[in-house]
């Protein structure tokens, strides 16, 4: 035999780690994703939507457009947002967040 053909049997020949332990290899990679980013994100979602369904009469919200206004009227599934004399429905998911009234001070 050629010895070319020897050395490319060699090479070819199976002797490396079994399947299963390069497999084994993504398990820390994905529990280190779960517990980096995906439970991270579940907790934050339950926490805003906690938020937008304790939304009540005279509060002051922030819609996904990026209005400002405060809560007139609450319904299950819409709120009525006075903008400054305009009254306006809003679907109660597109709220983006539950402010304090009156905001932060300027500095000054």
């Amino acid at each position: 035999m050629d010895s070319t053909l020897l050395l490319a049997l060699a090479a070819a020949a199976p002797g490396g780690a079994p399947a299963w332990t390069q497999l084994l290899m993504f398990v820390p990679l994905l529990l280190i994703f779960y517990f980096l980013i995906i439970r991270p994100q579940q907790r934050q979602m339950k926490v805003h939507k906690a938020k937008i369904d304790a939304v009540k009469r005279g509060d002051q919200v922030i819609t996904g457009g990026g209005l400002v206004g405060k809560v007139t009227k609450v319904d299950d599934a819409y709120v009525e947002i006075d903008l400054g004399g305009a009254k306006v429905r809003a679907v109660k998911t597109t709220l983006s967040d539950v402010v304090q009234p009156g905001g932060a001070p300027a500095n000054d």
